[in-house]
Order: C-alpha cells, then structure tokens, then sequence
C-alpha cells in the first residue's frame, strides 16, 4: 500500500491544478431541445466550431405535435433556461423548435428564456430561419415541413406577416414527433425538391426534428438556389449573435455569410 494511503484514510498528495479555458474558449452556446428529439443534438454538435462549447438540456414534452401540445412548452421554458450552465453562462440560449416557436410566439419565448437566464442573449428557431431568409434577400419562398396542416397554416401566416410570399407550403401530416426523426433523408431531399418552383427565391425546410441537414447541399445542388433547413439557420444564427463567423463546408451557401443584420 502506497504511503500516501492508509487502511483507514486516503490523503492526496497536494498538487497545483493548471487550467485552461475549456472546451468553450470561443463561446458558450445554450440549446433547450424536446424530450423526445433524435435529430437536433447531433445536429448542434456536428455544426460547433472548434473552441465553440454546446450545452444542451431537455425540455419535457409530449409525443403529440399539435398546436395544443406546442403550446404547454412555454410552461417549463425558464426552468429549462436557469439549468443550462449557469455558473458559465451560456451567451446565448436558443429554444431549439421551429413549430413550437411559431405557436408560442417569439417574443414569450424570449421572455421566458431572460427570466430562467437573464445574462443571455434568449431567440428562437424560427428567428434564426426568418433572419436566414432575409440574408438571401429572399422575397418568394416555397416551404416544406413535416407538421399536421393545422401547423402549417399558422406558419404561412407567421412567414407572410415577416415579409414573404409563400407562394406554396406543403405538410407531411405527421403528429408522432419520434417518428419525425426517422424520416429518410433521401425522402425529405425529394420532398423539398417537389415542393420547389421556378419564381421561388428560396427553399426552407420547416423542423428541426428531421435529418434535413444530411442531404441540405444535394437539395440547394439541384435547386440551384438557395435552401434554409431549421438546424443549419437556428446555427448560423446563433454562431453570428455569438460573434463567430467561421466557414462550415457542405451545408450550403449560408455558412458562407456574415450575419449582416439583427433580427
């Protein structure tokens, strides 16, 4: 037995601890994404920069995407907020879904976010997506999404009340959010694609809850135009607020923007 080490008590020889700053040296960013999502965590991480630190925690929710259940997400939206890192303190705390985001409204959820985390910078998805969109100056855009039509009529209001011409939306009418993230990625390429008209300025692939980002640079290929998919906006955004302007490769030509506004 070491002499440091008795039967009854350990003693740890005195050491001086050397420290860096981390994981997040460039900025700490904050994500509350629902309980049941397969999709956006992995997403976050996949578009960090290095010296970028993700902290995410989970906000409950239920399977059902309605606007019923969307709407009961506000309720545990600053416990949520208070928990994520709050002796680092995250520079800014998006809410990480593009329905949920609509349904609430941007301005409640920003509420919400300061009062669980006032030292934030709080948005939304569906922020970014719109401050995305208006980086392209994007005027008539088609929409693609994976929500029941009930949602999908409150979006094109939401989008034509930022400034757009929708000139068409098209749901898959899927309520089961898990099975959102099981959608093929090659079958979410094709919808986008079918949904796509020659006078659109833009394509946006509404949800963050559906692996749009695996086939997001084969769509905007084909399209030759520019696609906005939620995860790829909410993270270009959320980079720029932070003030990192990194270059990502392979998910289209909006990591090859600056920011250019605020929204």
């Amino acid at each position: 037995m070491s002499a440091a080490v008795s039967a009854h008590e350990v003693r740890s020889t005195p050491r001086e601890v050397i420290y860096d700053d981390g994981t997040h040296n460039r900025a700490l960013l904050g994500f509350i994404i629902l309980s049941m999502d397969l999709v956006m965590e992995e997403n976050i991480f996949r578009l960090c920069p290095e010296g970028v630190g993700p902290s995410v925690t989970r906000l409950k929710t239920h399977n059902d995407c309605n606007i019923a259940r969307l709407a009961e997400q506000i309720d545990g939206m600053a416990e949520a907020a208070s928990i994520l890192q709050p002796q680092a303190r995250p520079s800014v705390i998006y809410y990480a879904c593009t329905s949920g985001s609509i349904v609430i409204g941007e301005d409640r959820v920003r509420e919400e976010i300061r009062r669980g985390a006032p030292w934030a910078k709080a948005s939304t998805l569906v922020t970014g997506a719109v401050s995305a969109l208006r980086r392209f100056d994007a005027k008539k855009i088609v929409v693609a999404t994976p929500y029941l039509d009930e949602i999908n009529t409150m979006e094109a209001v939401y989008l034509e009340q930022k400034g757009f011409d929708v000139l068409d939306i098209q749901g898959l009418n899927i309520e089961d959010c898990e099975a959102m993230g099981r959608i093929k990625p090659s079958f979410i390429r094709d919808f986008a694609l079918s949904v796509d008209r020659p006078d659109a300025d833009a394509i946006f692939v509404s949800c963050g809850g559906i692996r749009t980002l695996d086939v997001l640079q084969e769509i905007e290929d084909v399209a030759g135009k520019p696609v906005i998919c939620s995860n790829q906006a909410m993270m270009w955004d959320c980079l720029r607020r932070a003030n990192i302007s990194d270059v990502i490769e392979g998910y289209g030509q909006l990591f090859h923007m600056d920011w250019g506004q605020s929204t």
